[in-house]
């Protein structure tokens, strides 16, 4: 079997997957990087040569995806041009490992879901904390029926603000902090609830943002799936500067037999029995399972094209009404 040949465009977000995946991935080869048009590749070229590649660079991404003949392309570009750089992988057929959100509005969405149906390209984005041991745990108890029906899912997603780049403080640049932080949140709702969204509120706040311009420093949001699951999540940058690690990552999944949580890297069950702590299931890192995927038959998806469009949309939506509670409407 030919190795598969995987290009990288951009390294604002969470393109460390590829990277950290790449020693057990022998089959894989980094070939073409590129900034994505605003920034340089250099981070890309040095995470490359680290492991022994030495990747063709382009300035322009459509140049990569036109000539570089790669097989996956890992999209972690400006985020107000992810949707444009999905459609032009999946137009081209080049399966999409994209940063989350894939899209900054429901307009953009749609293009890349109808590229994604005229296509032979796999689509996926970043949702890695599905992966991390912990919610794998739980989700696989929950699945199992540990806490019988599953009524009622709660997330928390917390993050120490810091200093962030120019670009987190606009929106247009950006795309509000319900869709990147709170897509981890989302999509453990929708997961561990095992339904599509029914109904979608949420509101936000940039109080406390510390100067970052347009940059919501929290937000509140409120689900049902169509399961009859309620659902929240709870989103935030005011994780304090002094806490042992950057972020708070939290779920709890309420049933009819019992609860689930998981906090801090720890699963604890409760139910008839009383209370006790699970043993943690093997980790597994996002990308390795999208190259298993696409390259061994019948290999279990941690993810796929459709949970990424049903997180997107949700987000979004959440988002979109967050906004509208703001302007009173």
């Amino acid at each position: 079997m030919r190795k598969c040949k995987v290009g990288m465009i951009g390294h604002r977000g969470h393109y460390g997957y590829v990277t950290v995946a790449l020693p057990e991935l022998p089959e894989v080869e980094i070939t073409a990087v590129s900034g994505g048009g605003k920034d340089s590749a250099e981070p890309l070229i040095a995470a490359a040569a680290e492991h022994g590649f030495f990747p063709e660079v382009y300035q322009d991404y459509r140049e990569l995806l036109d000539s570089a003949h790669v097989d996956v392309v890992c999209i972690d570009g400006p985020f107000e041009l992810h949707a444009e750089m999905c459609v032009a992988a999946l137009n081209r057929g080049i399966h999409v490992f994209c940063e989350k959100p894939i899209a900054l509005t429901l307009d953009e969405l749609e293009r890349i879901k109808q590229a994604y149906a005229g296509s032979r390209a796999e689509i996926i984005s970043m949702v890695g904390l599905r992966g991390e041991a912990a919610f794998l745990t739980a989700y696989e108890a929950v699945s199992h029926g540990s806490v019988g029906k599953v009524e009622m899912v709660t997330a928390r997603k917390s993050y120490k603000l810091g200093v962030r780049p120019e670009f987190y403080r606009h929106r247009a640049s950006y795309g509000g902090t319900i869709p990147w932080v709170g897509s981890h949140a989302i999509d453990w709702i929708y997961w561990f609830g095992g339904a599509e969204f029914q109904t979608v509120n949420a509101v936000h706040s940039r109080s406390g943002n510390r100067n970052h311009g347009d940059l919501e420093s929290s937000a509140l949001c409120m689900f049902t799936l169509k399961n009859g699951v309620l659902a929240g999540a709870s989103i935030d940058y005011l994780r304090p500067a002094g806490a042992p690690t950057h972020g708070d990552d939290r779920v709890r999944v309420a049933g009819s037999d019992g609860v689930i949580e998981v906090t801090d890297s720890r699963v604890k069950l409760i139910d008839a029995d009383g209370e006790r702590e699970l043993p943690l299931l093997p980790g597994c890192n996002i990308f390795t399972n999208f190259i298993h995927q696409l390259r061994h038959a019948g290999e279990p998806a941690l993810v796929n094209a459709h949970d990424t469009f049903v997180l997107t949309d949700a987000c979004l939506r959440a988002r979109d009404a967050a906004d509208r509670a703001e302007r009173g409407e």
